[in-house]
């Protein structure tokens, strides 16, 4: 039986935290900052007050598509602070009039079809694990809908979960867009391929998820992004399939498949891929490496730059900063914990794990021993080291998340890049202005960083904001931190996003971030296959006046 989805919050219900480990993390937080909220009680479906209904569902949809409250509420939001904290005050005034779950491509079409003819906003939904206000019909703000629709319908794209066909000789794959992470790669098991694209939110994402919003997977460099895996695309847009050619590359003009990359759900619904897959790995190599001092974190993004400069090109590469590494276990605090790992499904991985630690120490790294894993050696045991401890974090930290929104407890993350000739003032400016931010809420507020992806010329830093709020006000004191990290990563020449894609919550700063005449030209390709405007208004581009 398929576990049942959290309506308001992060994954399954009964998953994460227990109570006694709820309070636990409670106590813990309040002694550290400093805090008396107690833990809000987790909202229950009979007490949500949902708006009635503005349509009618048509009989052509009927057989697919529901309007009870458990699949309104679980489509009204993302995952993101911002929406979890609107989930616990019953806030669901943007649900969805209906839900719908196409089993095939037609019945895409015809949702497409229905909503044109009748100025219904239709919102792609792949897991719903957005944090950026990807799969919210918003009535207000950046992104928001404006007035000429009549109502809102969720697209949800889950019942198309199939991998169709398997090309072993091109190592390629042709898969249904709305797989789950965990069934994609169940089901390329048994053929000894994988995808080798794992985001934090995989379990609870979708192929034509991570496609829709250029997704960034857990390996920090070469394939980082779900771009380097795409070979083809076949979209359902309101004017038709647009279906491009599968090729292991072409120089023929503008690339279609980029087009729709990244588009978010406005251009048109992504159906199929052909994706790029990988042998599975069988031979593997660890180690982690500290850096001590003040200067440590700067000496570790040195040793991570040579190491993205050197064709090593490590599976992970991650260098957490003395704060970050403490919060998840990796450290204790005083040093810069740099985890390294390699894999392959060709060839043992201790001469690769042993260059880099040399690399490492070179910038006066101390390094543990490597971990070497030939292939079929099950004697090597459980990652039980900092490097297994900050994955274990890293996995859980999205359910601790909502139990400190519970508490009104601010944690938020900002994720960015730039190039390495301007990271360290970059670090340093970014740092400042979040921590300035959250202080003027919170006196007890902490700002951690660490680098999640490294390329030879340039890295992707993570900011992590914790502070304690005042309940009642925790959106509007969201809304700040939000707007000054957002104005310091643009200043210094950032992306307003590496991997958590634009969305609503991030128009202000993709505006500012793309250049006018590409807005234009965005804008003109919408209006040719959207012509009414129907498909994610107000992500990446403004909501039609009229319809």
């Amino acid at each position: 039986m398929t576990a049942a989805r959290r309506f308001w919050g992060w994954g399954n219900e009964g998953a994460g935290p227990n109570a006694e480990q709820q309070r636990g993390i409670a106590r813990t937080i309040s002694e550290r900052f400093s805090t008396h909220e107690g833990l809000r009680p987790e909202p229950r479906i009979e007490d949500v007050d949902l708006p009635t209904p503005r349509v009618t569902l048509p009989a052509a949809l009927a057989d697919f598509s529901r309007a009870d409250p458990l699949s309104r509420a679980g489509h009204t939001y993302g995952k993101s602070y911002r929406d979890v904290i609107r989930a616990l005050r019953g806030d669901f005034a943007a649900a969805p009039d209906f839900v719908a779950w196409p089993r095939d491509e037609e019945e895409v079409a015809t949702v497409l079809d229905w909503c044109g003819s009748h100025a219904i906003a239709a919102i792609p939904y792949g897991g719903g694990s957005s944090v950026v206000g990807g799969v919210e019909g918003r009535r207000e703000g950046p992104g928001a809908l404006g007035d000429g629709y009549t109502g809102t319908i969720s697209l949800d794209t889950s019942r198309l979960d199939q991998v169709l066909e398997i090309d072993r000789t091109s190592r390629a794959a042709r898969i249904q867009a709305g797989i789950f992470g965990p069934a994609l790669e169940n089901q390329l098991r048994p053929h000894g391929l994988t995808l080798r694209h794992f985001p934090q939110s995989f379990e609870f994402s979708t192929l034509g998820g991570w496609i829709a919003t250029r997704s960034g997977g857990h390996y920090a460099t070469l394939y980082t992004h779900i771009d380097d895996f795409v070979e083809n695309l076949r979209v359902i847009t309101p004017t038709g399939v647009c279906q491009s050619r599968r090729l292991p590359g072409s120089g023929a003009g503008p690339s279609p498949d980029r087009l729709f990359i990244g588009s978010e759900g406005t251009l048109g619904v992504i159906t199929e891929a052909w994706m790029r897959l990988q042998d599975r790995p069988r031979f593997r190599g660890s180690a982690t490496v500290t850096f001590d001092g003040k200067d440590g974190f700067a000496r570790g993004a040195e040793a991570a730059r040579h190491l993205a400069q050197s064709a090593l090109y490590p599976a992970n590469c991650r260098l957490l900063d003395p704060g970050e590494a403490a919060f998840s276990g990796a450290g204790d605090g005083t040093s810069a914990v740099l985890v390294l790992g390699f894999e392959s499904a060709s060839h043992p991985q201790e001469e690769a794990i042993q260059h880099a630690v040399e690399c490492c120490q070179d910038h006066g790294g101390t390094a543990s021993t490597p971990r070497i894993q030939q292939a079929d050696d099950r004697s090597t045991p459980a990652r039980d080291d900092a490097a297994g401890a900050w994955r274990n974090a890293f996995l859980r930290m999205p359910y601790a998340r909502d139990v400190l929104a519970r508490m009104a407890m601010i944690s938020e993350t900002f994720e960015t890049a730039c190039t390495w000739d301007r990271l360290a003032e970059f670090e340093r400016a970014v740092r400042h202005a979040a921590l300035d931010a959250a202080k003027r809420i919170g006196e007890t507020a902490t700002v951690t960083c660490r680098l999640t992806h490294v390329y030879p010329d340039g890295a992707a830093p993570y900011f992590t904001v914790m502070t304690p709020s005042r309940r009642g006000s925790e959106l509007e004191q969201w809304d700040e931190i939000k707007a000054a990290v957002s104005e310091a990563i643009l200043t210094h020449g950032g992306t307003i996003t590496h991997h958590h894609a634009v969305g609503r919550d991030h128009r202000p700063g993709y505006d500012a971030q793309r250049p006018e005449p590409f807005a234009r030209g965005l804008s003109a390709i919408k209006a040719e296959l959207d012509p009414h405007g129907i498909l994610n208004p107000g992500v990446l581009i403004d909501a039609p006046e009229t319809l």
